[in-house]
This record gives structure tokens, sequence and C-alpha cells, in this order.
């Protein structure tokens, strides 16, 4: 699923920062596995939710090129001081369409995969409480796929604010992102069109516009132990005001996606990298 959000404007770029958080040395590699529990949504605005119980892996990666880590996949391109362009990428969950739903008779949805570029730029570093205020940028082009094919999905931009809190008490860290998306049409066309085919008396044909997407607050919090991890986090998702707000498909406008995680970690890289 992807875990992405929403944003500011560019103020405080030119203030000067403070010196840099300290480098600790950690495993290259860290992994572990154990089990999670997600309600989502359907579809963001779909009035129906769904309840996952799963195992699943933990891995953390530190490597130069490539991270793996609580903000997901990601690597770096390039980075200074106050300013970092990496690539990210997210997944999205498949939905089937209900019987009973206003997507019944309609294909089922498809996982998603999302990747591209984004630009960070660091706004305010607080050395002393571990806590950094940043203003992220990415840029995802997106594919459905059911691992035997695939489709170009469009696009999302989901500028946000980021606070990144490396350490909240008791060995908890955390971060709070929030800021509205955009999408193209092709995006939203995949949630939310109905073409003519799949028109009934009940739900019109609709064409959805690119544009604005709504807009989400995500949390996150975990905390690793000796040997093990726990970890969980909230969502709260508006589409108030979206450009396709008005889709027949749309039965709900606010909704909640809650995740809660935890993992045994049994084995780790015995060569040693300098991480912040």
């Amino acid at each position: 699923m992807s875990i992405r959000f929403g944003r500011a404007a560019l103020l405080l770029l030119l203030v000067g920062l403070p010196a840099t958080a300290p480098a600790q040395d950690k495993p290259l590699w860290e992994f572990g596995l154990g089990a999670g529990f997600l309600r989502v949504p359907d579809y963001r605005g779909s009035a129906d939710s769904t309840t996952y119980v799963a195992p699943i892996p933990y891995l953390i990666y530190r490597g130069r090129l490539l991270q793996v880590d609580r903000e997901g996949l990601h690597g770096d391109i390039f980075k200074t001081e106050r300013v970092k362009l990496d690539w990210s990428a997210a997944a999205g969950i498949p939905s089937k369409s209900r019987d009973d739903g206003p997507r019944a008779g309609m294909p089922d949805l498809d996982a998603t995969v999302e990747a591209g570029p984004s630009l960070e730029i660091l706004l305010h570093r607080d050395v002393s409480a571990s806590r950094e205020w940043s203003l992220r940028l990415p840029l995802r082009a997106v594919a459905a796929t059911d691992l035997r094919s695939s489709q170009g999905a469009g696009w999302v931009f989901a500028p946000n604010l980021y606070l990144d809190m490396k350490r909240i008490g008791a060995g908890w860290e955390g971060s709070l992102a929030f800021g509205p998306m955009y999408a193209s049409e092709a995006y939203h066309d995949y949630y939310y069109e109905v073409a003519p085919g799949f028109a009934t008396a009940t739900r019109p044909a609709y064409d959805a516009k690119g544009g604005y997407s709504g807009s989400r607050v995500t949390a996150i919090l975990s905390r690793r132990f000796d040997g093990f991890w726990v970890g969980g986090f909230a969502r709260y998702d508006t589409l108030s005001g979206a450009s396709f707000a008005d889709s027949p498909l749309v039965k709900k406008k606010e909704s909640f996606m809650i995740g809660i995680g935890m993992a045994w970690v049994y084995s780790e890289s015995p060569r040693r990298v300098s991480a912040r």
C-alpha cells in the first residue's frame, strides 16, 4: 500500500540548519518474520473495508544506493546537507468488486505498483530531540498488475510536510506526514470511471478528470526491541473537493486505515555501516 501524503510551501528553504545528527554503526541488513493486521477501504471513496491478517516479512537494508526501512523502498540519487533527490516505490492492494457494492459487475481492481523520483528539502533539524521537518515532493508512475499482465495507470504527485521523530521516548520512533494528492486522468479513471458498457439505472456513465485527489494524514510508530519489532500506522483520508468526488463509485468521502504488525528479528548482517 502505498505508505505516502500532503504538504506545504517552500518556506525556510534558505534558513540555516544546525549540525547533522550523529551517525551510528548498524547492521547492513536485518531480517525477520511476523504477522500483521490491516484494515483498509476497498478503494479510496469506498464505503466497504476489508480486514487482512497475514504473515509479514521484516526487512531492513542500509545500502548506499538502496534502502529498505519504515519509509519503504527507496534510494539516494543526489544528496546535500539540505536537499536530497531519491527514488521510491510503493504498492497498493487489489480489491474485488463486491456483488452488492457500487462496482458490482465491473472488473476487479488489480494491485498497483508505483515508482518515481522524490525531492526532499530539509526545513529544520532539532539534533537534541532527534526530529526533522522536511518537505517531500514524490512523483510516481503507476501500473496496475495481476502478476500475469499489467497496464499503465497514470501518475500521482503527493507533496507532503513530513516530521521524522527518531526518538519519541522509551525507544520508540515515528513519523507524521500530511498534505494533498494530485493525479492524472488515467489514474482517476482506473478507480472512478464508469464506462458506458457498465452504466446502470443507479450507476450512470462517468468520465473522471485529472487534478486534485484529496488529502491525507498518516502517522507511523515503531520500536525495535532486542530480538523483535513492533509497529503500526494510522491514516485519515478525505476526498472533499477531489476532482472525481461526484463519481457514482464514491460512496464515502472520509475514511480511516489502520495497520499493526509484530515480527521476530532472527538474523542480521555481521557487516556494520554508518546510518543516521
